[in-house]
């Protein structure tokens, strides 16, 4: 018998809306995509608590806070173009779908990338088109991007996912070393950008051209 995390769910929103989440698009989203499908079976139990949750190859789900405070510092709309950087399981990508008009997500890992499409392809989301590569350097090829979400650590803010913002499109990056980082939010402007930062975060580390360079 399949288990009801439905209450669970809202006991989450619920908490989420306490700390200060207020976009109600966001919320709304959060509580729609069931995160007990994109977790371990060994932690559905799990699924909403607020804490991350550790995924294969070593990798993690995000806690559902961090997950709700990127989104919402997207400002989304639901017209957005939006790159992902860093699929994972498919959680994310699964909210952004839900909230823009399409997004290119790039993982790294086959193994992961190939799950996380089984399970959007099981919620029936279409609107996502996802590659296995370096996501540090983007995805040039279909930029530009009106919003651009890192959920990985990266070392400085990468020049080359700058360049594939539109003008006015924001891009939300974890920046720091590989204990702890700022959570970033680039704003391109006519000239130059504009950053500020939501707070302390940990994340994995981004690996690529524009990251990390060790495996």
């Amino acid at each position: 018998m399949t288990k009801d995390f439905s209450s669970q769910r809202q006991q989450l929103i619920a908490r989420l809306q306490q700390t200060g989440i207020h976009d109600e698009r966001v919320l709304h989203a959060l509580a729609t995509i069931p995160r007990e499908l994109f977790v371990d079976q060994s932690f559905q139990e799990l699924a909403y608590a607020n804490q991350a949750l550790p995924l294969v190859l070593g990798q993690t789900i995000s806690q559902p806070q961090m997950v709700a405070i990127m989104t919402q510092a997207l400002q989304l709309s639901g017209r957005e173009r939006v790159l992902e950087i860093g699929t994972g399981s498919g959680y994310q990508t699964a909210i952004l779908a839900r909230l823009s008009e399409f997004v290119y997500s790039i993982e790294r890992h086959e193994e992961l990338a190939v799950q996380a499409s089984r399970r959007l392809g099981q919620l029936g989301i279409e609107n996502v088109s996802l590659i296995v590569g370096d996501g540090s350097i983007g995805w040039n090829e279909e930029a530009p991007f009106d919003r651009i979400l890192v959920t990985a650590a990266a070392p400085y803010i990468p020049d080359q996912l700058i360049n594939q913002l539109s003008p006015g499109g924001l891009l939300v990056v974890p920046v720091g070393d590989q204990s702890q980082q700022e959570l970033q939010v680039v704003q391109r402007l006519s000239e130059g950008t504009k950053t500020y930062s939501l707070g302390r975060c940990v994340f994995v580390p981004l690996i690529g051209e524009e990251g990390w360079r060790r495996e």
